[in-house]
């Protein structure tokens, strides 16, 4: 074989060797990816229910500071979280000391500060676990329990990005009213055997208050992120216009996503793809409201998307979790995991077949978009950097 022949010969075998090799580690990774997701699924199940105990071992710190400390950009709690039963438990237990009304927003809660100057949100019951709101997605008040429910489907996800709630009984009259506001005292009222309050927001009325059974209200606590991490609001690129008859440019215009694509912050970082995992968690839980969203200021677009007041590509992390939770396992998860609220049962059973049924038309319409544009172009592997996006 003449020398040329055999130095074109030697650069094929290299070729062939060098996209063999890549070829390889890149199954590699995928595998040693997919295993990971898959141990980080069980250590979730695996410590998935949560049990309300009143004692911390293992240190002298209160439950508000360790729960300030788990904070980070990306985070609002650790994957490992021993001491959430301990926190839960004060956030449902400990003595009120201050009631006001809540702050800016279109639904009725109050602020309240627990003993040890913990700030929570507390948002009444509105309805009983089986009553259905007809209308629109966004029709209807909030409900408290859903506001639970979100905060476990969080978990069960592993995302992490929204503040802790745990279900809480009040009595109106001798826990909030001698330590209330003049401004939410004045909004009190009786109606028959039942003390209610109508508070204030955009939509309070005091024609529309949220009732006691007696003295004793049933409601979620949420707890107030560290006032060292303030929020920046920002608005939801695919929000709705709320002007009758008007789309917004998201339902029209094909081009749509490219534009925000190249826009600030969704042009690099995982903004975005925070962005897709909302829209998943959203869809599950039935909200289609969020209008807004909230991150940490100052971040650049680095910090996490947070999950308050509860597409294009999909995290593979996120696609691995969603199918690990096929099959009915979404439910038990949801049961065992607000199996010890307070307020439990959490969620009735039609909404728990709700949630799977939307977890199967969230996988469908994800296996949709990979027939017709492949997993590459579809399935984003988030343990790289982002700005491939």
């Amino acid at each position: 074989m003449k020398l040329k022949q055999r130095v074109v010969l030697l650069a094929i075998l290299l070729v062939i060797f060098i996209f063999t090799k890549v070829f390889l580690i890149d199954n590699l990774d995928t595998s040693a990816a997919n295993r990971e997701d898959q141990r980080a699924f069980h250590r979730m199940m695996a410590g998935l229910r949560v049990e309300l105990v009143s004692k911390l071992d293992h240190t002298l710190q209160s439950p508000w500071e360790i729960a300030a400390q788990w904070v980070v950009p990306r985070e609002v709690y650790p994957e490992e979280t021993p001491e959430l039963g301990a926190i839960m438990h004060a956030m449902a237990t400990k003595k009120i000391i201050k009631a006001d009304v809540g702050y800016k927003g279109t639904q009725l809660k109050t602020l309240l500060i627990l003993e040890g100057g913990q700030k929570v949100v507390f948002k009444p019951k509105r309805y009983n676990r089986d009553y259905v709101v007809e209308g629109e997605p966004y029709a209807g008040y909030d409900r408290h329990n859903a506001e639970v429910a979100a905060f476990h489907l969080d978990r069960i996800l592993g995302f992490r990005r929204a503040p802790l709630v745990v279900g809480r009984f009040v009595n109106l009259r001798t826990e909030i009213k001698p330590v209330a506001t003049e401004q939410l005292l004045s909004t009190f009222l009786t109606i028959g055997n039942n003390t209610c309050f109508y508070g204030k927001c955009y939509y309070c009325r005091e024609t529309e208050p949220a009732c006691a059974d007696g003295d004793t209200m049933e409601g979620s606590v949420t707890l107030w992120l560290p006032d060292v991490w303030p929020l920046q609001k920002h608005r939801h690129p695919w929000g709705r216009t709320y002007r009758e008859g008007k789309l917004a440019r998201w339902e029209y215009d094909e081009s749509y996503c490219d534009a925000v694509k190249k826009t600030s912050p969704y042009d690099s970082g995982p903004r975005l793809l925070d962005i897709i995992d909302t829209a998943v968690f959203d869809y599950l839980i039935g909200n289609a409201d969020r209008h807004h969203y909230e991150s940490f200021q100052d971040d650049e677009g680095a910090s996490m998307l947070i999950l308050l007041d509860n597409a294009k590509s999909i995290r593979v992390s996120t696609w691995n979790r969603l199918n690990s939770l096929k099959n009915g396992v979404l439910k038990s998860a949801l049961k065992s995991a607000m199996a010890h609220d307070p307020i439990s049962p959490v969620l009735s059973d039609p909404h728990l077949d709700a949630v799977d049924q939307r977890l199967l038309s969230v996988l469908a319409t994800v296996k949709q978009c990979t027939d017709q544009f492949g997993m590459d172009a579809v399935l984003v592997e988030d343990r790289m950097p982002l700005s491939h996006l």
